[in-house]
């Protein structure tokens, strides 16, 4: 097997690199405008059209998106280690410290206390809601149970 590459592999690759330089040089909007017309045209040169359009990576499909993507992870990474230096022990939803243990003690059982309230008042809700629509249903049986006065029309 040889190492070296032929002359035809050599001028393909050099006018694909041509090609891909140029389209590197298309707005977006025309080179959706080109994928569009090829596909339009004839499917299978739609298709090579779109493959050679993200290969070249006109689009930020290829290798290159990713390292763009991973750095914006990593920025947005930076930005929340920030937040919670900034936020201090307490966490995302707990108040930092007042550096009063008593009324910490006070404010965390208090807070508890209204989450309490809320999750049984929530489920006082669900229950309500339960029996009103279990009281329309049973309404609603018993009409259509009930003999009717007048026979329906034969249609």
């Amino acid at each position: 097997m040889a190492t070296g590459s032929t002359a035809a592999e050599t001028g393909w690759a050099n006018q694909f690199g041509e090609w891909e330089r140029r389209a590197a040089g298309l707005p977006k909007p025309a080179v959706i405008a080109i994928v569009v017309i090829a596909f339009l045209l004839w499917w299978p040169l739609g298709l090579a059209a779109l493959a050679f359009m993200i290969w070249s990576r006109s689009m930020m499909c290829g290798p290159r998106s990713m390292e763009r993507w991973q750095d914006k992870m990593n920025r947005m990474q930076a930005k929340m280690d920030r937040m919670r230096g900034r936020m201090g022990e307490g966490g995302f939803w707990q108040p930092p410290s007042s550096g009063n243990s008593a009324f910490d003690e006070y404010r965390a059982e208090t807070l508890r206390r209204l989450e309490d309230e809320q999750r049984e008042f929530q489920q006082f809700l669900e229950r309500l809601r339960f029996a009103k629509d279990k009281a329309e249903f049973d309404q609603f049986m018993a009409e259509r149970r009930r003999p009717s006065d007048n026979p329906p029309a034969p249609q």
